[in-house]
């Protein structure tokens, strides 16, 4: 059995609002073993006998559609290489009053795309780096809606292919 961690995007905000324990019971009644949700943003914690993420996501995505009725965006990753992820964080994730950021991108050119305006950022308030499939990205509290890195992370077009976590967040994940 591999261990998976499973990020879904834009859930308990925006107006689509899933119970963990309902989400929790579409991962049991999926045949995932030791299905187990962390906070109230989307994350769920399974194992399962398949080594295809792919293959998972696409199942996991139709079962959230069929049972909650929106059109859901899933990042399925093994918590192996969550923890290399975690581990790369190249800036100092506990800056006193930065918060610190990693935007998973299922799409090459959308990270590349991201990236451009990597120079053009006030260090003083953000900063951005590239990783393995991730966008590192570290902001001043208080300003990750305010930036100019976090206004274009807001598009419509990133929908479906982005999804943001706070490092501590995929810090609990991993313990």
């Amino acid at each position: 059995m591999t261990r998976y961690v499973a990020l879904l995007r834009g859930i308990n905000v925006g107006g689509i609002n899933i119970k963990m324990a309902d989400l929790r019971q579409v991962f049991v009644d999926l045949g995932f073993e030791g299905a187990k949700t962390v906070l109230a943003s989307g994350n769920v914690l399974f194992s399962s006998d398949s080594t295809d993420p792919a293959g998972l996501k696409a199942t996991i995505e139709a079962a959230l559609r069929k049972t909650f009725g929106y059109e859901a965006w899933v990042f399925v990753l093994e918590t192996a290489a969550l923890s290399r992820i975690v581990e790369s964080y190249p800036f100092d994730p506990e800056r006193e009053g930065w918060h610190p950021y990693v935007m998973f991108t299922a799409d090459t050119p959308v990270l590349d795309g991201l990236l451009e305006v990597k120079d053009s950022l006030d260090p003083e308030i953000e900063r951005i780096e590239a990783g393995d499939g991730v966008l590192y990205w570290e902001v001043e509290r208080g300003m990750t809606l305010k930036s100019s890195f976090g206004r274009n992370t807001g598009k419509p077009k990133l929908k479906a292919v982005t999804t943001t976590r706070n490092l501590r967040t995929l810090v609990k994940l991993l313990k």
